[in-house]
């Protein structure tokens, strides 16, 4: 088992790494946010999985302890595969996908790419038992401001749960932080429409 690896990403595609490792080049598949952070020339660690088939060897790579067990997590679901585990943990943070579980949000899933409201539903009830919610609600940050506040008001009145309308301010984009409160709306309605 390759517990993880560290080297040099020489080259990165849509969903995978390529990294050097003492002349050897592993090919990891890497949830987006993993790839969004990283470049060419950069050196890596990541945590991963192998995951064995009778005609393949692929390799998951994730950049924490916590997001690789999650990964294990997902794969323990009935009907869920690697490339489906990636796609939940591309698309959703683990705060989401945490809160989505802990509120039966199925309709969070629902917006991965090749989950459907049926297969949402039936990761949140397998998930139930299988996710510690100890720090979902935790304060991540100080006192929410006033003007999140009206944020959150805003898209919960068009239509997004709750946890979508946190999902969505958590995304902003830090140079947002100072912006009125109609730019950051504009903003967490755009980041929503991508999902």
């Amino acid at each position: 088992m390759i517990g993880s690896i560290r080297g040099e990403i020489i080259e990165k595609t849509d969903n995978q790494l390529l990294v050097d490792v003492n002349g050897v080049g592993y090919v990891v598949n890497v949830p987006t946010p993993v790839l969004d952070d990283v470049s060419a020339g950069q050196t890596i660690l990541l945590r991963t999985h192998l995951h064995v088939r009778e005609t393949e060897l692929t390799l998951f790579g994730f950049p924490d302890a916590e997001s690789l067990e999650m990964f294990r997590t997902l794969l323990k679901v009935q009907g869920i595969g690697p490339k489906v585990a990636l796609a939940i943990q591309s698309t959703l943070s683990m705060e989401a996908l945490k809160q989505a579980v802990a509120q039966n949000e199925a309709a969070i899933l629902a917006r991965v790419p090749g989950i459907g409201p049926k297969k949402a539903k039936h990761i949140v009830f397998q998930l139930k038992g299988k996710i510690t919610f100890d720090d979902v609600f935790a304060p991540t940050a100080p006192l929410i401001s006033d003007s999140d506040s009206e944020v959150l008001a805003a898209l919960t009145t068009l239509g997004y749960s709750i946890v979508e309308a946190q999902m969505a301010l958590q995304n902003l984009p830090d140079s947002a932080k100072e912006e009125p409160v109609e730019e950051k709306i504009r903003l967490a309605l755009s980041g929503l429409s991508k999902l």
